[in-house]
């Protein structure tokens, strides 16, 4: 019966794995808000963290392996360098924080900030490097803190108006750099899995990759138009959810 429920648990999060997969790669981000939430279910928030981290940060090399001529560095290092801090920072402080309140806050901020470009097409973020540097420090705080911050690097980088291979390779090598150093700081911690997820991970990581190989041609079959609609609406209806269910 024991194997029986194992078994179970590790298909469901490896379904889970590929649909996150899939979404990640199609919008350059998505795959901790769609994972957390639902296996905080099932498993407590510091193995939650810990395991879509890890799955997040194969997702990472897939973008960067798939999309590899994409990487913009200038932008790579001016928003990964200040998020390899913050994420310290944001792992280290996961669980003395009220994960709702963020997420909520996180969530308005999203909807907002959809709203505004929709009633003010005219306006973008500006392309500078301070816009660049603080918004790569925000989402390595968001994504340690409670494992979801791709959102705003989303937010960030598409005023930068690059091509969809571009935006996702250099949203994937960003992540890398936050994700190397949340992974770390939560084993570092104390956090463990459970031998049997351990195993489980000889599915998740193929899975992963499977599920980034179908984003990739999703992202080379979309319109360049369609595919930036496509990522305003992703992020609106993601920040409903965490408005709605934190």
């Amino acid at each position: 019966m024991y194997n029986m429920i194992v078994y179970e648990e590790i298909i469901y999060i490896a379904l889970l794995t590929l649909l996150a997969s899939i979404i990640g790669t199609l919008a350059g981000f998505g795959i901790s808000t769609i994972m957390v939430p639902v296996l905080l279910i099932t498993l407590p928030l510091p193995q939650t963290l810990l395991l879509v981290g890890i799955v997040h940060w194969f997702n990472d090399i897939w973008k960067m392996l798939l999309f590899r001529k994409g990487i913009r560095w200038k932008l790579f290092l001016a928003f990964g360098l200040p998020g390899i801090f913050t994420s310290f920072l944001g792992s280290s402080l996961s669980l003395r924080i009220s994960r709702d309140v963020l997420s909520r806050a996180l969530g308005i901020f999203l909807i907002a900030y959809v709203l505004f470009i929709i009633f003010n097409q005219a306006f973008k973020l500006s392309q500078k490097l301070s816009v660049a540097v603080s918004s790569g420090a925000l989402t390595g705080f968001f994504a340690g803190i409670f494992g979801i911050g791709g959102e705003i690097n989303a937010v960030s980088l598409s005023a930068f108006n690059l091509k969809k291979a571009v935006y996702v390779a250099t949203a994937g090598a960003i992540s890398f750099m936050i994700d190397s150093t949340r992974i770390a700081t939560y084993i570092q911690g104390g956090t463990r899995l459970d031998p049997v997820l351990v195993s489980g991970f000889l599915i998740f990581i193929p899975v992963s990759l499977i599920g980034a190989v179908i984003g990739k041609r999703g992202v080379e079959k979309i319109p360049q138009e369609k595919f930036r609609n496509f990522v305003a609406i992703f992020i609106f209806l993601l920040g409903l959810k965490l408005i709605l269910f934190p």
